[in-house]
């Protein structure tokens, strides 16, 4: 349902977006991953054109449809589950950036398979994550994704089709002539609240909502960080604690899908930054699968504000990527169980080893779960001074 004039758009902001991720600057010559979902296919020939004329060189790959997912874990047995194929990863080590179009066609159709068996396919994956995320520090790798819509995404968020579009396009600004330039302006909006937060020495976090009592600590060397050209679109303000000083209540009361799995209203209680107690009022047997993925999966990897400000998706859209960037009345916050981001660290991620990443409190996982809240709150910082501040309230940060 994007018009022809979108998809363009769509492009310029994409590759917008991968430049800004890498951190060091893409040349001609240059490998670029292009994934994609079949619905996305018109979309995909817009980016991959944009690509041929930049110079690089793209790497075309559709992903697996719905029907081959679900064959998939029906049918592959354990060592299928969790075969490496060979050459996935010499490209993980070649490739200059990649670019995600999400256009399931299906977010269901993974509902009745055991989720140990997603777990068991997700861990041995781990290892081109790992790669990435090595070469993503060292500058010499970037990437961002983004949604097209569809009819499946639509009718489980509880929108029209055309409806569910025009979310799409005015979350990413590709209704104004000069998306690019929108992106910029927010970008540097968005940066001024990061210097701001950086600025300030914070002993821990108090969240604090009608379902939400939490404490999160930051931890020593952190930034915060957000809008890095990863995510389009994006506006949270993220770091990654350290999840050794996470301790209360957290509740995500909107839902979410996850390996084709609909669950909703998750209580989380946490002490001595683990999840202790857990329970969904819908979906629970597989929360509880995702909770026991590995060691990490039951700790702090993320906290995340989004400022309605900048925010203008005020749906639930059914899918993370817009989700977890839900303006609406009261902004957001979300946290994710799972595996941390290096690129929150103050210092250079590349030179960041296991040993002091275990050290600082940096979480390792194989999962990583985005779970929201858009009730209206309250987050209090507690200075290393002794004295309390309010850095976000009803949706808004207080600078």
């Amino acid at each position: 349902m994007l018009a022809t004039r979108h998809m363009e758009r769509y492009a310029e902001v994409l590759l917008w977006a991968l430049a800004t991720a890498r951190k060091k600057r893409l040349k001609k010559g240059d490998l670029v991953l292009l994934r994609f979902h079949k619905p996305a296919i018109e979309q995909a020939e817009v980016v991959y054109r944009r690509l041929l004329a930049s110079g690089f060189n793209p790497v075309p790959r559709l992903s697996p449809t719905t029907r081959m997912e679900k064959d998939f874990f029906q049918l592959a047995d354990n060592r299928q589950l969790a075969a490496k194929i060979p050459g996935d990863d010499v490209l993980c080590q070649n490739l200059a950036g990649a670019i995600y179009l999400h256009a399931p066609e299906s977010i269901t159709h993974l509902q009745d398979i055991d989720s140990k068996r997603i777990s068991r396919y997700t861990l041995s994956r781990k290892y081109l994550r790992d790669i990435l995320d090595r070469r993503e520090a060292e500058g010499s790798f970037g990437w961002t994704l983004c949604i097209l819509p569809t009819r499946q995404q639509a009718r489980h968020a509880g929108l029209t089709l055309q409806q569910y579009s025009d979310q799409v396009i005015k979350a990413c600004f590709l209704h104004r002539q000069d998306p690019v330039a929108q992106w910029k302006k927010v970008y540097r909006r968005i940066n001024r609240i990061k210097k701001w937060l950086n600025s300030l020495e914070i002993d821990y976090l108090h969240v604090e909502s009608k379902n939400v009592d939490l404490k999160i600590v930051p931890g020593r060397r952190r930034i915060w960080a957000g809008l890095s050209g990863h995510n389009i679109p994006s506006f949270e303000i993220f770091l990654s604690p350290d999840w050794r000083g996470t301790k209360g209540y957290y509740f995500a009361d909107q839902p979410t899908y996850r390996s084709g799995n609909y669950v909703a209203g998750i209580h989380l209680e946490f002490s001595r930054g683990s999840v202790v107690r857990a329970r969904a009022e819908k979906g629970d047997d597989f929360l509880q699968g995702q909770l026991a993925i590995d060691r990490g999966a039951r700790r702090l990897g993320e906290f995340s504000l989004t400022d309605r400000r900048f925010s203008k998706i005020k749906r639930f859209m059914a899918n993370t990527l817009f989700d977890e960037n839900f303006g609406g009345r009261h902004g957001n916050c979300h946290i994710a169980l799972g595996a941390s981001y290096t690129d929150t660290f103050a210092g250079n991620p590349a030179r960041l080893t296991a040993r002091e990443k275990k050290e600082l409190g940096f979480n390792d996982s194989a999962l990583h779960w985005d779970l929201v809240n858009t009730e209206s709150k309250r987050v209090t910082a507690k200075l290393t001074g002794g004295n309390k501040t309010t850095i976000y309230e009803n949706g808004i940060f207080k600078v």
